[in-house]
């Protein structure tokens, strides 16, 4: 007989079809929980300050669900603050690596099992759970740094009063610095994050997103944060995924290998393109039999890859 989860919470079921901009799934899933049923009216009409974007932007959910009168708590989490929240009826909202084409993802927390000691998880299909293992759930949450969002009513909010939540102003900063980031407001996302990381000096997430800013401006501030990420957390896939697209636009291959290869380490399903860059990376070091075999990871993870016929002839070629 299947022993049943001792503690659980019932979750309505949403349609991942309506997700948008301005409203993620997951923030839609919570506020309908509390019981308030979110109408999209003037956002629609800013959409385009995210043209082309794919996806929603979750500090744009979080400032939403906000002026429908809830608060909010972003903090670096733990398996047991997990289980707390849901002892208190409260479902947190965690962020997860992604799979294939996206690198991270965020789903909710209904539940955990502790004679089976696993977490469930919130998959938005009818009758559905997820069931993780803990020491897996946590290996994988552990490559964000254990990122934890709460959504409560306002009327709730003395329940975190003396609550010591770790990069609680830092991590909405973060959050912050991310909507601008998909805005292309990239220098006002580095002055925002500049001061994350002043706030909290030992933010991984902090000093990812700086690294990142600074990345895309191919400044060489990129790899100094990147270090002090991975010093801080090494376990941060990102930084090392980071710090091989930065040498492989500077042409250092053998260096843009070695940190594919430690990203890969720590999670070799969670983006399915980082085989193609290590790919790259390889064949400048003529390395064409490991070239081959990325390629074709890469095709295997990335189902809906639009340069699919073109690596397919690559490989043929080696």
């Amino acid at each position: 007989m299947q022993s049943q989860p001792e503690h659980s919470i019932t979750l309505p079921l949403v349609s991942g079809k309506d997700e948008n901009i301005y409203l993620p799934l997951v923030i839609d899933v919570v506020t309908k929980y509390w019981g308030e049923e979110i109408q999209l009216e003037g956002e629609i009409e800013t959409a385009n300050k995210y043209l082309g974007l794919k996806g929603s932007v979750m500090m744009e959910g979080i400032e939403l669900a906000e002026r429908h009168g809830f608060v909010s708590f972003i903090y670096k989490g733990s398996i047991k603050d997990l289980k707390k929240r849901i002892d208190q009826g409260i479902p947190p909202i965690v962020i997860l690596p992604g799979i294939r084409e996206i690198v991270q993802h965020a789903t909710i927390v209904s539940g955990y099992n502790s004679q089976e000691r696993r977490i469930l998880t919130y998959i938005p299909e009818p009758d559905r759970i997820g069931a993780i293992p803990e020491s897996k759930f946590e290996q994988d949450w552990e490559q964000d740094d254990m990122i934890t969002l709460i959504l409560i009513p306002k009327d709730m909010k003395d329940l975190f009063k003396n609550e010591n939540l770790k990069f609680k102003d830092s991590n909405r900063i973060c959050f912050e610095a991310e909507k601008l980031h998909q805005q292309s407001k990239t220098y006002e996302a580095i002055e925002k994050l500049r001061r994350a990381v002043e706030l909290d000096n030992d933010n991984p997430q902090a000093w990812c997103l700086l690294a990142g800013a600074y990345n895309e401006l191919n400044l060489e501030e990129a790899v100094v944060c990147y270090e002090k990420t991975i010093k801080l957390n090494p376990k941060y896939y990102l930084a090392y995924r980071g710090l091989g697209n930065y040498y492989l636009k500077k042409e250092d291959y053998s260096l843009a290998e070695s940190y594919y290869a430690k990203a890969i380490d720590i999670n070799s399903y969670r983006f399915g393109p980082i085989y193609k860059n290590r790919a790259l990376a390889r064949l400048q070091l003529r390395n064409n039999s490991g070239a081959k075999e990325d390629l074709i990871k890469y095709l295997e993870q990335t189902a809906n890859a639009a340069d699919r016929k073109s690596i397919e002839e690559a490989i043929g070629q080696l």
